[in-house]
């Protein structure tokens, strides 16, 4: 097991069975007593790799500080209010969607 909140982490047990339903991956595994129990394969060293992560292996194409400057030259193409301009549906700004963050 090795979600880090899950109450058998660390442990190891012998894979019964994989089955996927409803799009969720479950692991069958037999317990010291010889009961059959499942859990998310998520929560598994066999959970499979997103991805995404996998590909970005850390990496970040950019710099807080680039997109930062980006938003701001942005909201500077479109005035200064935090409003989009008219006949863009009441779409807001970049400066305004940073405000709520």
């Amino acid at each position: 097991m090795t979600h880090p909140f899950h109450p058998l982490h660390g442990r190891e047990f012998d894979l019964v069975e994989i089955v996927a339903a409803s799009g969720i991956r479950r692991v069958f595994y037999a317990d010291d007593g010889g009961t059959l129990r499942t859990i998310r394969q998520a929560f598994t060293s066999l959970a499979l790799v997103d991805p995404f992560a996998r590909v970005a292996a850390g990496r970040s194409a950019f710099r807080v500080q680039d997109l930062l400057e980006l938003a701001a030259f942005l909201d500077s193409l479109d005035g200064d209010d935090g409003t989009a301009p008219e006949g863009e549906g009441g779409a807001r700004s970049v400066k305004g969607i940073l405000r709520d963050v």
